[in-house]
């Protein structure tokens, strides 16, 4: 059977710029572009050319890409002609090879936000469509507050949309602007453009996210005949966000009945990148990924049940909707004082470590773990240390370096010219086949009272001068750090959890238990530095 064409549109360089607490520089929304385009979407709208100067630079600057850049605007404005709008000559003048514009297809909206009649409006959009398709562009014309507008008055939606396909759009992209449509009123209103004569290979989907229903309404408009979807990657956007594609991507590519029907621009081999493209956008935003994300969080295929993770050891299939390893995913069997020897024994074979059923060893370290948790550990996200804990009491674990002593001052203070100053140094020392090696580290910063920290600068001290190990651990870095007191009181134990990456975009977490919460710290500091020496020697 003939498959379909699927087109992807991606508008995270625009929407999703538009999240609060999001802005990209113009080299963010390059790197961006270029792993949009490596995964095989086939639309990257890059912003609003002349709405701020990030925009207009990033069209200055455009990337060569094999995706179609668009850019947006907005229609006519009334009482002017298409060629003597400047705002959308504005647009225009970015000279990509696709235009988006924004027009109103509510009723409501025409006589309350733009003050003009309903013909006026009908005739800026016909005129805007025109004049990019004169200028030799591709047309693309965003409805505006469809769903809501089509339930106001369906027939004026309607005809705005039709409008805009005769006057030569390519996509009319049908918006629910506002986030509050349902997935039967979606696919309602969609086969209603279509039957009212927008073919559905003209019809796309804009989706928001205000009720969870983004993903399921943009595959409903896909049900109803719709052929270009809209989303951002991990769901960013204004509000609670657009249509996540890092969901919709491989729910197209890889589910029934879509994946029969429909072939799109992303390939079997891309699509294994996805987490990666994932994360890289977290990276870039300094956002920590969400861990129940669909199909790229890190807990998308963990096993935390004993039960579960027995199956999961005779076939991945009985509690894994699909092999992690096609969205470039990785399978993780926890471990808690909830777990059997079953997700032990898993858990150790993801690690490379080997044990037969009924081996002593095994119940030496679910012991141990159990004890742990008690103290106030937790292994189920911090991994590595579980690893280590595992290798500790199996008599594997290389002695790659021991901590001395370490300390570590924080001081608040004025200076001469009366600013406030804070300020932490940190001083270790550590052995390396009996030779001690000892790091200082001291930062300040005046008047704005942000200092790196007394954790900061022990982590700069303690992974500054590790011998023989430094090449190993010089692409280390932090990505997030989680606080937690485990008990209350004057006895109240602290627990911290680490989450590292390195320049290969392996991520990895550890944790430590302490009164004190720079020993905790320290301790998860330490913890992390070894795991990641251990798995580099493993693999060089």
């Amino acid at each position: 059977m003939t498959k379909e064409r699927l087109y992807l549109y991606d508008t995270t360089l625009r929407d999703g710029q538009q999240t609060q607490g999001v802005q990209f520089s113009t080299s963010d929304k390059q790197a961006i572009a270029a792993v949009l385009d490596e995964l095989g979407v086939d639309y990257i709208e890059g912003g609003w050319p002349g709405a701020n100067p990030t925009d207009s630079e990033f069209f200055d600057n455009a990337p060569k890409t094999r995706a179609t850049m668009t850019a947006f605007g907005m229609t006519k404005r009334a009482g002017r002609s298409a060629e003597n709008d400047e705002v959308l000559a504005g647009v225009l003048n970015a000279q990509t090879p696709a235009v988006c514009i924004v027009g109103k297809t509510h009723d409501f909206h025409v006589d309350t936000a733009l003050g003009i009649t309903l013909e006026e409006n009908l005739d800026n959009i016909r005129a805007s469509i025109a004049h990019i398709v004169a200028q030799g562009r591709e047309a693309l014309f965003d409805a505006e507050h469809f769903f809501d507008g089509w339930k106001a008055n369906p027939a004026y939606a309607l005809d705005c949309c039709v409008t805009a396909y005769k006057a030569g759009a390519r996509w009319v992209v049908l918006c629910d602007t506002n986030g509050g449509a349902l997935p039967a009123e979606v696919a309602e209103a969609t086969a209603a453009v279509i039957a009212a004569g927008v073919p559905g290979d003209h019809v796309g989907i804009h989706t928001h996210n205000d009720t969870e229903h983004a993903v399921a309404n943009s595959l409903a408009a896909v049900d109803a005949g719709a052929r270009q979807v809209q989303g951002t990657l991990n769901g960013l956007g204004e509000r609670c966000g657009n249509a996540n594609l890092t969901t919709l991507i491989p729910t197209l590519l890889l589910k029934e009945p879509y994946s029969c029907q429909f072939e799109t621009g992303v390939t079997p081999e891309a699509l294994t990148g996805l987490s990666r493209a994932s994360r890289l956008l977290d990276d870039i935003l300094n956002r920590v990924p969400t861990k129940q994300a669909a199909y790229v969080g890190s807990s998308a295929f963990a096993h935390k049940a004993g039960l579960h993770a027995s199956a999961i050891a005779k076939d991945p299939t009985t509690y894994e909707h699909i092999d992690p390893a096609l969205v470039g995913n990785t399978r993780i069997i926890p471990m808690s004082n909830q777990a059997g020897q079953s997700n032990l024994r898993e858990r150790l074979k993801g690690a490379g470590i080997e044990v037969e059923p009924g081996d002593p060893a095994l119940a030496r370290i679910l012991d141990r773990i159990k004890a742990q948790e008690s103290a106030g550990f937790a292994y189920d996200t911090a991994q590595a240390s579980f690893e280590l804990l595992a290798r500790e009491e199996l008599g594997t674990l290389p002695a790659f370096f021991d901590v001395e002593r370490y300390r570590v001052i924080s001081e608040r203070r004025r200076n001469a010219r009366g600013e406030i100053v804070v300020e932490s140094e940190a001083v270790v020392t550590v052995s390396i086949r009996g030779e001690p090696r000892t790091s200082y580290y001291k930062n300040e910063h005046a008047s704005d009272l942000s200092d790196d920290g007394p954790v900061n600068a022990l982590w700069q001290a303690l992974k500054s001068d590790l011998g023989p190990y430094q090449a190993m651990i010089d692409d280390m870095k932090l990505v997030d750090f989680k606080v937690r007191i485990t008990n209350g009181g004057t006895e109240a134990v602290t627990r911290v959890i680490i989450d590292y990456q390195d320049g290969a975009g392996h991520r990895w977490a550890t944790v430590g238990v302490s009164a004190n919460i720079v020993d905790a710290a320290f301790d998860a500091l330490h913890e992390g530095i070894v795991w990641k020496l251990l798995r580099d020697e493993a693999m060089a």
